[in-house]
């Protein structure tokens, strides 16, 4: 069995349930017998968009930094992929940020 990972992403608050429910859906955010696992906080993104970006929050050319929100859920190694990609296709940004971390059981 491939190991489970921790999902974090940054989002804006307005995306954070439409994200969540991707992530659920696609078989993240379960621990044991309980679903819909996750947790976030309130942080502040920053970026600076190239002359060939196009923002969903902001302005090309400009640093920007904006409210978002961290989140951090649990994902099972074989639904990875899936629940990247699902996460992808709701997130408001062209180029989402988030990292993935092994998860190591004792």
């Amino acid at each position: 069995m491939a190991p489970s990972h921790k999902l974090v992403w940054f989002v804006p608050e307005d995306f954070l349930d439409a994200t969540r429910e991707a992530v659920f859906e696609a078989g993240g955010g379960r621990i044991g017998e309980y679903e819909r696992c996750s947790w976030y906080a309130l942080g502040t993104g920053t970026f600076l968009g190239g002359e060939d970006t196009s923002p969903a929050l902001g302005e090309r050319g400009r640093e920007e930094r904006l409210p978002e929100l961290r989140v951090e859920t649990v994902v099972p190694g074989d639904r990875l992929p899936d629940v990247v990609a699902a996460l992808r296709r709701a997130h408001p940004y062209e180029e989402p940020a988030y990292d993935l971390y092994a998860l190591v059981e004792l």
